[in-house]
């Protein structure tokens, strides 16, 4: 039996010299997906430099794991689409099995010694480990938020990374993008909701998969977990006077309608039911009880009032009016809202959304300085098709100082090429462009230093306290408070188990001589293990930020 000549046996982006061949090939079964299943050669030398497995495409008829079987099938290199990198499968055509329990298969365990190296070295390593037999061993630390789709991620144990008060991966500067050993249960219902920080309790088992532009493995079996609780984070700041709160708030692609499938661009992904689904009562709730009741929300991710419906209304007023709403119900003030709606179809974001930024405040407390609302980047062609940041400029009711606040959604990393793609890995094609807004965003503060007027930028970056984004927007004369956040707790994100903080705070150098200028992350929401926008679920995939700033 051979399986090793039809596979992949060099670096990706290779294809098989039998691409498109009829073959016939032995294996044992070693896991399955939703779309076929794997076969490994019982005989090959799991420390050659060479895979000795392989997936079989096949949606109906799966032979049981274990077993030795005979595929028949014509190999093929799969892309999903031109730039991904190919992975070499069988189109089966007929399988045999030939003996129901087959011979055993031993694991190459993902030990932190072998996955914690150079990139390089890991990306040969996982490649030629594609479609066997590997596993995670007990003990190892859940370090991602579980989602609906059985996904998880998983720090192999004595794994020397920085790690969050949580017992999360925190980012590394010197290596931000970070491959971890990840895993997905075949059965969706059967999969836990998995908390950042629970302990692996029996080890994870499955054939090595590449999906999604990753490395992920195929578990079949149960999975056991020791799961720990999230702490409810309440902030500690509260503002009066000319002691302003500002709380930064994700909305999620936030609106008020359940939409219609026939109206929106993929009825898959773009219906939902944030009423419904209890999302406005979550915020609301946030807003009074994790952040008491900040004087200024700053909101990002509002839809307008027909949410991802494709039509041409731009107006958000309904979305505002139900988070108002919310908290009040929840106890707290009537809020007032400001926004400048983008033009239709001109910011980006879901198609039919027209996303935008937005402030919640207190006049009770605040007032708005007439005519300092703007957004900022209008004509520039570093935000076009892109979020517009918002600023507007306030007045405390009771206390002296002036405070402007920029709200920005910099441009996404949804175009980052993974690491392991055939061409230049990890490239982020949008990081030259987010460092032209922020140039544009400091060239305002500019103007504000000059006035000697106090601002604070917050939002959503799409980008690390180190970047050069967040470097040209500091400069000599501003500083991010997120740098003050103690290094265990610097996050508000997860993405694919590395905790980073990709929401921000930057205010002016002389903002900090001899006044309260205070920073926390209330971080719930990037440790729990539900999925943001459903019912039960959490309200937001982004933590909440809150600072308080002392005016002058």
């Amino acid at each position: 039996m051979q399986i090793t000549p039809i596979h992949r046996i060099q670096g990706p982006g290779l294809f098989s010299p039998f691409d498109g061949r009829m073959v016939t090939t032995h294996g044992v079964v070693t896991g399955a997906t939703r779309k076929g299943y794997f076969i490994q050669d019982p005989d090959g030398d799991v420390n050659a430099a060479v895979s000795h497995g392989i997936f079989v495409y096949e949606r109906r008829n799966r032979p049981p794991v274990g077993s030795l079987v005979e595929v028949l099938g014509k190999a093929v290199d799969y892309q999903p689409d031109s730039n991904a990198r190919p992975t070499t499968q069988i189109v089966e055509q007929g399988t045999r099995v030939l003996a129901e329990h087959g011979p055993g298969i031993e694991p190459v365990w993902l030990t932190a010694e072998r996955v914690l190296v150079q990139q390089q070295e890991l990306a040969d390593l996982l490649n030629n480990l594609e479609g066997m037999l590997v596993g995670v061993r007990a003990g190892a630390i859940f370090v991602a938020p579980s989602n609906p789709f059985g996904d998880y991620v998983l720090v192999p144990p004595d794994a020397d990374l920085v790690r969050t008060r949580q017992g999360g991966v925190l980012i590394d500067p010197h290596i931000p993008e970070r491959w971890l050993p990840g895993f997905r249960v075949l059965d969706y219902a059967a999969a836990p909701t998995v908390n950042v920080g629970a302990e692996l309790v029996e080890p994870v088992l499955g054939p090595l998969n590449f999906r999604v532009a990753s490395y992920q493995i195929a578990m079949a079996g149960p999975l056991k977990v020791r799961p720990v609780q999230v702490e409810q984070s309440i902030t500690s700041l509260r503002g009066e006077g000319s002691r302003i709160t500002v709380l930064t708030l994700n909305g999620f692609n936030l609106d008020v309608c359940k939409e219609d499938p026939a109206r929106v661009n993929d009825p898959g992904r773009d219906v939902d039911d944030d009423l419904g689904d209890g999302r406005f009562l979550a915020l609301g709730q946030a807003i009074v009880r994790d952040a008491a009741c900040p004087t200024i929300v700053a909101l990002q991710e509002i839809q307008d009032n027909d949410g991802a419906e494709l039509s041409q209304r731009v107006r958000a007023d309904r979305t505002y009016a139900g988070l108002i709403a919310a908290v009040k119900r929840a106890g707290g003030p009537s809020y007032a809202w400001l926004e400048i709606p983008p033009e239709e179809g001109a910011d980006g974001g879901q198609p039919g959304g027209n996303i935008r930024n937005a402030f919640l405040y207190d006049p009770g407390r605040v007032l708005l300085v007439e005519g300092s609302l703007q957004r900022l980047g209008s004509k520039s062609p570093a935000f076009e098709g892109s979020r517009k940041p918002l600023a507007a400029r306030f007045r405390p009711v009771r206390g002296s100082g002036e405070l402007e606040l920029i709200n920005v959604h910099l441009a996404s990393k949804r175009h980052q090429n993974g690491l392991f793609a055939p061409e230049e890995p990890g490239f982020d094609p949008r990081l030259a462009l987010r460092v032209q807004q922020a140039e544009v965003i400091d060239a305002h503060l500019a103007q504000l230093r000059a006035q000697e007027v106090d601002y604070y930028v917050t939002g959503d970056f799409n980008d690390f306290e180190f970047s050069d984004t967040l470097r040209a927007l500091t400069g000599d004369h501003s500083v991010n408070l997120v740098e003050n956040v103690p290094k265990s707790l610097r996050f508000d994100y997860n993405h694919r188990g590395i905790s980073q903080a990709l929401m921000h705070g930057v205010v002016a150098k002389r903002q900090l001589a001899g006044r309260t200028v205070e920073y926390e992350i209330l971080h719930a929401n990037a440790l729990e293990g539900a999925q943001p926008g459903r019912k039960g679920g959490k309200a937001s995939d982004h933590a909440y930020v809150i600072a308080r700033l002392e005016l002058a």
